[in-house]
């Protein structure tokens, strides 16, 4: 891990939060060369005992542009409450309405949820 090209920017929260560590590294390259966001940046969330990626998603839609987005990775194995996602969106600043929450496994296979605050009503 020390040798890919993203550790640098990774390794002082790497560090910080080890048992989160394979998740941010895995999300980080996924967010940054497969799906080729741009304007990345990894946020600290010391209420969640975690870091986050905060950056610009391409869209199809060139009427819109890119849409900033933030994304908390998590283990497959973590247990997520109510209030751990409670304490994400306060954690933020300023309070974003939506977060995606990318779930990754050993496999490196990894699943992105989107997770609004308070009660919202599916677009139909």
């Amino acid at each position: 891990m020390q040798n890919h090209p993203s550790y640098p920017v990774l390794s002082q929260l790497l560090a910080k939060y080890p048992a989160t560590g394979g998740a941010l590294f895995q999300v980080y390259n996924d967010l940054t060369l497969a799906q080729r966001w741009t304007e990345v940046e990894v946020l600290d969330l010391p209420a969640c005992k975690r870091a986050a990626i905060k950056g610009q998603r391409p869209t199809p839609d060139t009427d819109r542009g890119p849409s900033i987005c933030v994304v908390v990775p998590c283990l497959l194995s973590e247990s997520i409450s109510t209030s751990w996602l409670r304490a994400t969106f306060t954690s933020l600043d300023p309070l974003p309405s939506e977060i995606y929450v990318a779930i990754t496994s050993e496999d490196t296979s990894t699943v992105y949820y989107k997770i609004s605050q308070g009660i919202v009503k599916p677009p139909v």
